[in-house]
């Protein structure tokens, strides 16, 4: 898998110990070439500035707003445009989403889904999707 998008309230936004692990998984995934970005359904707004000053902090460099674009997950063209940020085609793409429906529409248009519960279980996952060391 070439791209991870990953969804912002729900996942990246969990504890500090969890923004720590992602931190790992995510400087790993960019040590393999992997794209990253954030699609989130967040309107313009503090939301919105605070999505994207951690997406930075993470080293995320693609924001997908539905406040931006105007379409909402788990509408088809969300996930399109993501794919897009990150030039790839859908089924190079891996979206992680804390919200099933979500997961769904992101399979829907080729993507691989992974549903967000626990970090420890998606990690897991999201690991062996992309290639990377138990240790990241």
């Amino acid at each position: 898998m070439r791209g991870l998008i990953v969804d912002y309230f729900g996942v990246l936004d969990g504890t500090e110990e969890d923004r720590e692990n992602w931190r790992s998984i995510l400087t790993g995934a960019r040590a393999n070439d992997v794209r990253l970005a954030v699609l989130s359904n967040e309107p313009e707004g503090p939301g919105a500035d605070r999505v994207r000053e951690d997406a930075r902090d993470l080293g995320i460099e693609h924001v997908v707003l539905s406040g931006v674009t105007g379409v909402e997950k788990p509408e088809p063209e969300a996930f399109l445009e993501a794919a897009r940020r990150l030039e790839l085609e859908p089924r190079e793409c891996v979206m992680v989403d804390d919200a099933i429906e979500n997961v769904l529409g992101a399979v829907r248009t080729g993507m691989i889904g992974v549903f967000y519960q626990v970090f420890d279980r998606a990690a897991v996952e999201i690991r062996g999707l992309l290639g990377l060391d138990e240790a990241v």
